[in-house]
């Protein structure tokens, strides 16, 4: 693959950025395109995302892909969540009828699992800020998925004994990462549980691969 990093300043205009956009769309020898996010707040990262021509989206985060998530067609999907299932896929572990949790709802991570959760059959519940006794609903995960980027969030009696802990939280603090879950004393308890660093991080650059392979092969048809 080879890549090309487009870097635009904080004085750039928004139209600058969407014209580029749209050349890359039409450039025959691109095919995958991400807008990396955060970006400055005086842009729109939705509308700027919308630009990215569907099939050149490999972040999975276009209005059309997500949709199509939502309705189990086949689509780019958002790479964190895609190597989540396949982390779940490689481990043997059961989606179809589990009570899956997922604490988050952001459209990088919680919106789309729950899509990809749904298609494989799962129970699923998304709690968020605003959840009401959040412990209730961690402790019934038999998969427990947590991406609200506060260290150490998750704590051993929130969770059920013999749950799968997915961990997606990094947390930066003296130099050091921490997820969102505390490991040392969640992971006597867990049946499977994922590292930070080194469990979902390099799964979301494996399947960002993966979806540019995929785009590619689409394109070529």
């Amino acid at each position: 693959m080879y890549f090309k990093h487009i870097k635009f300043t904080e004085e750039t205009k928004e139209i600058e950025v969407i014209n580029k956009i749209l050349e890359l769309n039409n450039d025959e020898y691109v095919h995958g395109i991400l807008l990396q996010l955060p970006i400055p707040e005086k842009f729109n990262p939705d509308k700027l995302i919308n630009y990215i021509a569907r099939n050149k989206d490999v972040d999975g985060l276009t209005d059309i892909n997500l949709g199509k998530l939502y309705n189990n067609k086949p689509c780019l999907s958002s790479c964190t969540p895609l190597g989540i299932m396949k982390l779940l896929e490689d481990n043997n572990v059961e989606i179809e009828g589990k009570n899956v949790t997922i604490v988050g709802r952001s459209n990088l991570v919680g919106k789309p699992l729950l899509g990809l959760m749904l298609n494989k059959n799962a129970t699923v519940t998304i709690c968020h800020s605003k959840t009401e006794n959040l412990s209730k609903h961690t402790k019934n995960a038999d998969i427990l998925i947590v991406a609200v980027g506060k260290k150490q969030f998750i704590k051993e009696n929130m969770v059920k004994e013999g749950a799968v802990v997915i961990d997606v939280g990094i947390n930066k603090e003296d130099n050091k990462l921490y997820g969102d879950v505390d490991f040392e004393k969640v992971k006597e308890k867990a049946s499977l549980i994922t590292p930070v660093p080194g469990g979902v991080g390099p799964m979301t650059v494996a399947m960002l691969m993966k979806n540019v392979v995929t785009a590619y092969q689409k394109q070529q048809k």
